[in-house]
C-alpha cells in the first residue's frame, strides 16, 4: 500500500487546497487509499486538465482492490451527496429547526404545523418537539398538500414560508464529518431527494447537527457554488 500510496500523491496535483475536504493532498491521498474518499471529491481531478491523471489513479486503486466510493445521489439534481441523513433513534424523521417569516409566536409543543421551507416547493406537516420563541423544533410527518377539513392533519397552524436553521441526525453509512465541515447530505424521506449545503456544527459519535442550511449546492471548502 505504500507504493500505491506515493503513486497516487505524485499524481494529485499538489496544490493542499483543502477543497476535497482534507488539509493536504497526502491526507487525501491516504483517505482515498482507507476507501474514505472518492477521486470525485478533488475539484482539480474532475476537470478537463486532469482527465487523465484522475483515470490513473482510479487505475491505481482497482489494482490495489481498493473498492470505489459511492455517493448517494440527489433525485431532482442528480448532484452526488456525502451522506444521507438518517432520523435519530427511535424518531420518525430528522430534527428540523425552523424559523417562520411570519415571526408566528402562538405554537405549542405538539400541535401540527404547515409550512414551506424557503426554497422548496413542497408544502411540509410537521409535530412541534420545541417552541422556543420564534423557533421551532420539529419532526416531519408529512410533506402532504391538505387544506383544513380534509385528511388526517385537520387540526394543524400554517405558519407559512420559514427559514430552515439546522438539521439532526444519524450519519449511519460513510465517514462521520468533522465539526466545522461544508457538507453535502440528503435528509431521510425527503421527497424530492435534494441534496442539502450545510455547516456541521456538533458531531458526537455518529450523531451530527447541521446549520447553515442551504438548498443550493456548494463543493466543500472552496466557497464554488455548483447549483
Amino acid at each position: 500500500m505504500d507504493d500505491v500510496f506515493r503513486e497516487i500523491l505524485e499524481r494529485l496535483p499538489g496544490f493542499n487546497c483543502g477543497a476535497c475536504g482534507h488539509d493536504r493532498c497526502d491526507e487525501f491521498a491516504e483517505a482515498l487509499i482507507e476507501g474514505r474518499a472518492a477521486i470525485e471529491d478533488c475539484p482539480y481531478l474532475k476537470s478537463e486538465r486532469f482527465k487523465d491523471v484522475a483515470e490513473e489513479i482510479r487505475e491505481l486503486l482497482e489494482k490495489a482492490e481498493i473498492e470505489a466510493v459511492e455517493r448517494p445521489v440527489g433525485i431532482i439534481d442528480g448532484l452526488e451527496a456525502d451522506f444521507v441523513l438518517s432520523p435519530l433513534p427511535g424518531e420518525p424523521s430528522c430534527r428540523e429547526d425552523i424559523h417562520p417569516l411570519t415571526g408566528t409566536t402562538n405554537v405549542e409543543e405538539g400541535e401540527i404545523v404547515r409550512y414551506r421551507p424557503l426554497g422548496c416547493p413542497i408544502t411540509h406537516f410537521a409535530e412541534v418537539l420545541k417552541a422556543d420563541g420564534g423557533l421551532l423544533t420539529v419532526h416531519i410527518v408529512g410533506p402532504l398538500h391538505r387544506i383544513e377539513g380534509e385528511g388526517e392533519y385537520e387540526d394543524f397552524k400554517d405558519v407559512g414560508l420559514c427559514f430552515v436553521v439546522a438539521f439532526e441526525g444519524i450519519v449511519e453509512e460513510g465517514r462521520v464529518p468533522d465539526v466545522g465541515e461544508t457538507v453535502r447530505f440528503i435528509p431521510e424521506g425527503c421527497m424530492m431527494g435534494k441534496v442539502h449545503t450545510g455547516v456541521v456544527v456538533e458531531a458526537v459519535g455518529n450523531k451530527v447537527r447541521i446549520e447553515y442550511i442551504d438548498l443550493k449546492v456548494w463543493e466543500h471548502a472552496t466557497g464554488r457554488k455548483v447549483a
